[in-house]
């Protein structure tokens, strides 16, 4: 029987650019790598990424935390936030809608003149085409229907189609190195070598199956606070009886109960 390990190790190997646990690990402390993408879907070669980092949280004044997968700021003061959704369901435009008003909180000092926001990008690159129209890219910016002018507020979003993997566009050939689970099959040098490290080297696969280990307790724990809650809603047992008949701790089932916890 395969120990927990040789488990772990076996799910690292097929990881993929478009597994978000992976993609936060790889673009972790890599500006480089996250300027090259943004070139790449922006259709661009002079973006300069000036600083960047993943799993950055952004919590609303309601409460509402999220989680950007990448956030980047360039050198022209323009900010990005790059989504990675391989299920359509968390691809929604309100989803998107919520992460550039998120971007937006952060861009105002007090009193300071609405002018002066910067320029914002929400790119939600998802594994199927969800917009169901063969296209690479899908952009959306606010329009006038009357005019059909647009409201330059200086606010995008786009969504990536991770299903086009054509070989003759640049899109295309980021897309298919996105899907790939080995360095050999990748068309970018640029990302083949970093991808090298984590997959074929002892160092790199080791970080790769911590973050497997991290994402499989994080289910785990998922799972028992939904069994809390299918518990605390049936209003028939006390907050000690759940806590011992599904091996948590009460505080854990208090936090639930109060609304402490997503």
């Amino acid at each position: 029987m395969a120990t927990e390990q040789e488990k772990n190790r076996r799910v690292a190997e097929q990881l993929r650019l478009i597994d978000d646990d992976f993609l936060r690990l790889y673009f972790n402390d890599n500006p480089e790598g996250v300027e090259y993408i943004l070139n790449v879907l922006l259709q661009r070669q002079d973006l300069k990424v000036l600083h960047s980092e993943t799993q950055c949280e952004y919590r609303s004044l309601s409460g509402r935390s999220v989680s950007l997968d990448i956030y980047a700021e360039d050198a022209d003061g323009k900010r990005y936030n790059i989504e990675i959704q391989r299920a359509d369901s968390g691809a929604t435009p309100k989803r998107a809608r919520f992460h550039s008003s998120m971007l937006d909180t952060k861009l105002l000092q007090k009193k300071e003149p609405f002018r002066n926001l910067a320029e914002t990008f929400v790119i939600m690159l998802t594994e199927h085409d969800i917009m169901k129209h063969g296209l690479p890219l899908y952009h959306y910016d606010r329009i006038c229907r009357e005019t059909g002018v647009y409201l330059e507020d200086d606010s995008h979003i786009i969504y990536v189609n991770g299903a086009y993997q054509n070989p003759d566009d640049s899109i295309g050939r980021l897309m298919h190195d996105f899907q790939c689970v080995d360095a050999k099959d990748m068309y970018n040098e640029k990302l083949s070598e970093r991808f090298r490290y984590f997959k074929e080297t002892e160092g790199g696969m080791g970080e790769m199956c911590k973050v497997v280990e991290e994402r499989a307790k994080e289910c785990v724990m998922r799972e028992k606070i939904a069994d809390i809650r299918r518990m605390l809603d049936k209003q028939k047992y006390s907050h000690e009886e759940i806590a011992e008949n599904l091996n948590v701790s009460l505080e854990l089932v208090d936090e639930v109960a109060n609304g402490k916890v997503a």
